[in-house]
């Protein structure tokens, strides 16, 4: 039996799950721990989702396929957790499907907690308001992507909150070298469906930069987006072609509204952008606060003009962008890596398979 086991929420099409645990497994398994990995959803359901239809057959497939993950692999000391066992399912019974036993290690990388204890439905609320709270609580380490979640980790009496930003595989990224002036000022952005709406509430900036010479948008992964009078490129996003499409890019954006579920964001594509050596500009909300560094790397923007002033003077100057991108650079490097977060990982593990095994459970062992 393996020594950890991963109950991710995604197959590798998920960002969450490709980002916070699935591109650490090499390094877990270089470090000697070994860790069998059941997914929930699968690709075809997320690519139903992103085509705007709801597989109704294919989520409760993944509801019968996650309780059978949960009670056919008991023997691993170590749960390593996405958010949650079942979605939209009680406490209690999850926690059941859990086994109070083994060492629990839940990661978050968005604002989970909030689809409950914000939601519409005063039934809802009744119900599911606090159980991302008690998961918290019975974790033996919670996992934070940024200190808005691990605020609420330690408001909800977690007993060990670790702080992991979500970072990028550096030996995968290669950086912009090319700002001619004379090509023209593209903004890019990259995202999923879901987040396009962020991308288009920059509407109003994008029509204030009428006069920037050559300018135009490229929209990687979102849903096609064409307003009249700007030119917008929307491409599709695949993990191969990602980094070349960003490439392209002069400039990489991440506009967020500052409400409760968008201080739960980590950030990722800011680090991506930065890992390509581009130069950012980005909304003030929760981590992207963390990342970027003002006048540094890029610009942090909360108002139309402050965005429209910031695209401006990266526009007008390529010798910006490239000092600004080389910072961002070197700030991937020394922290939001992979080289430097993983080891971070493998120490966390590790402690909670010396928790485990002081309880008198090891892989392979019965229970």
């Amino acid at each position: 039996m393996a020594d950890v086991l991963l109950l991710s929420r995604y197959e590798r099409l998920g960002a969450s799950s490709r980002v916070r645990s699935y591109q650490f497994l090499p390094a877990l398994a270089a470090a000697g721990i070994e860790v069998e990995v059941c997914p929930m959803f699968d690709d075809a359901y997320l690519r139903a989702r992103h085509a705007g239809s709801w597989p109704i057959g294919r989520v409760l497939s993944s509801y019968a396929r996650r309780i059978r993950d949960a009670i056919v692999h008991r023997k691993e000391p170590v749960v390593w957790l996405e958010y949650e066992l079942l979605p939209w399912v009680p406490y209690a019974l999850e926690r059941m499907l859990l086994d109070s036993d083994r060492a629990l290690v839940i990661d978050y990388d968005d604002a989970i907690f909030h689809r409950y204890d914000c939601h519409r439905n005063g039934i809802v609320r009744a119900l599911l308001r606090d159980k991302i709270d008690r998961l918290m609580r019975a974790a033996s380490v919670v996992i934070a992507g940024n200190q808005y979640l691990a605020a609420r980790a330690h408001a909800a009496g977690a007993r060990r909150v670790e702080l992991l930003p979500s970072v990028i595989d550096l030996s995968r990224y290669r950086q912009k070298d090319d700002r001619s002036a004379d090509a023209g000022f593209t903004i890019g952005w990259i995202g999923s469906p879901y987040s396009t709406r962020y991308l288009r509430s920059l509407e109003p900036v994008l029509r204030q930069l009428g006069d920037v010479p050559g300018l135009s948008l490229i929209n990687v992964g979102g849903t096609a987006w064409q307003p009249a009078g700007i030119t917008v490129e929307n491409r599709p996003w695949t993990e191969d072609t990602e980094v070349s499409e960003m490439l392209r890019f002069d400039v990489g954006v991440m506009p967020l509204a500052n409400e409760p579920w968008e201080r739960g964001k980590c950030g990722f594509k800011l680090v991506q952008y930065m890992g390509c050596a581009l130069p950012v500009v980005a909304s003030p909300v929760s981590a992207n606060a963390e990342i970027v560094e003002h006048g540094r790397t890029g610009f942090l923007a909360a108002t139309t003009r402050e965005w429209s002033d910031a695209l401006c003077a990266l526009a007008a100057d390529p010798d910006l962008r490239a000092r600004m991108g080389a910072a961002g650079l070197e700030r991937c490097r020394t922290r939001y890596s992979l080289s430097v977060v993983a080891p971070r990982l493998v120490a966390i593990l590790r402690d909670a398979l010396a928790e485990a095994k002081s309880r008198g459970i090891a892989a392979g062992s019965s229970q």
